[in-house]
């Protein structure tokens, strides 16, 4: 079969190549690839990856064969979910626990842009408990994960603040539920229940000092790849704040994936949440695609179709 997979170039090198056809586990279902959504931490790992190498978690297609053990999707059956890194590829094996059929209205491109993204903003939010009523911060709102908290959030009842790091990122986000829109070197506004961060660095410092005594901290990642930086009365000033981190990755075997990603699934087919797929393109011509996104030029997500 045929799958994307890393060469020696250390920037966006990509090449297509014959590989053998994964052998699912029997708890897994081989799927047919219709789609598959890109996110920032594949491209990071595109460089660091022996040439030769296969990326890929976010899927959606077809069941081409059930799992051995009988759980999960009958073939035949549209769904969407995580792969094993090994999703840029016309046939993926993927844990049935982490599939969830897709209505037949919903087309492949939303399907596959919500997994990774998508359960990472739920359950970064469900850390931090009941948002009825709360203000929530969200740094990189411009982002993929960012634009589903803003979204989530603000379908909690949240009042939603969102950060970004330039007025071309904040494109979009008022229509998605955000209350105030700002760049990071803006003027700090009021206090916050709740920060979701995934900037780090001075952002972070920035966004805590908001934060109100017994509020929550959720971070899911660092594009600024800086060390964690508080301020030096972060506690005292601030007694009782919570500071999490949430790994995508770490945290599905704690939650009922099928029935979460089914909910999301179920809210982007009904309207109530855009995926926010900004860039689709054949998987046969993908760098363009993912020099934007690693250059910040996509507010959304990018999708390649196979």
């Amino acid at each position: 079969m045929k799958a994307l997979v890393t060469t020696e170039d250390s920037g966006f090198g990509l090449r297509m190549a014959d590989v053998p056809e994964p052998e699912p586990r029997p708890g897994q279902a081989l799927v047919e690839v219709r789609a598959v959504a890109v996110n920032r931490g594949e491209l990071s790992m595109m460089a660091m990856l022996p040439p030769g190498s296969q990326l890929g978690w976010d899927i959606a297609g077809t069941v081409l064969r059930p799992a051995a053990d009988g759980s999960g999707p009958a073939a035949g059956t549209r769904v969407t979910g995580l792969a094993d890194g090994a999703g840029w590829s016309e046939l993926a094996a993927a844990d049935t626990a982490r599939l969830t059929p897709v209505p037949d209205d919903l087309d492949w491109t939303a399907a596959t842009a919500i997994p990774v993204v998508g359960l990472t903003a739920l359950y970064a939010l469900r850390h931090a408990g009941l948002l009825l009523g709360r203000t929530v911060l969200v740094t990189g709102a411009g982002g993929g994960v960012g634009r589903m908290a803003v979204q989530l959030a603000a379908a909690s009842g949240a009042r939603v603040v969102a950060w970004v790091g330039s007025a071309e990122r904040a494109k979009g986000l008022r229509e998605l539920g955000a209350a105030a829109v700002s760049t990071y070197d803006a003027e700090e506004t009021g206090p916050v229940d709740v920060l979701v961060d995934s900037v780090g660095g001075q952002v972070l410092n920035r966004a805590y000092r908001l934060v109100v005594p017994g509020g929550k901290v959720i971070v899911y990642g660092n594009t600024t790849r800086s060390e964690l930086n508080l301020p030096v009365d972060w506690g005292h000033a601030r007694p009782g704040v919570q500071l999490r981190y949430v790994h995508l990755f770490h945290e599905l075997p704690a939650h009922p994936v099928t029935r979460d990603l089914g909910f999301l699934v179920q809210r982007v087919a009904d309207g109530l949440l855009d995926p926010q797929v900004a860039t689709v393109a054949p998987w046969t011509d993908a760098e363009p695609a993912l020099r934007a996104l690693a250059q910040r030029q996509v507010n959304g997500k990018v999708v390649l179709t196979i």
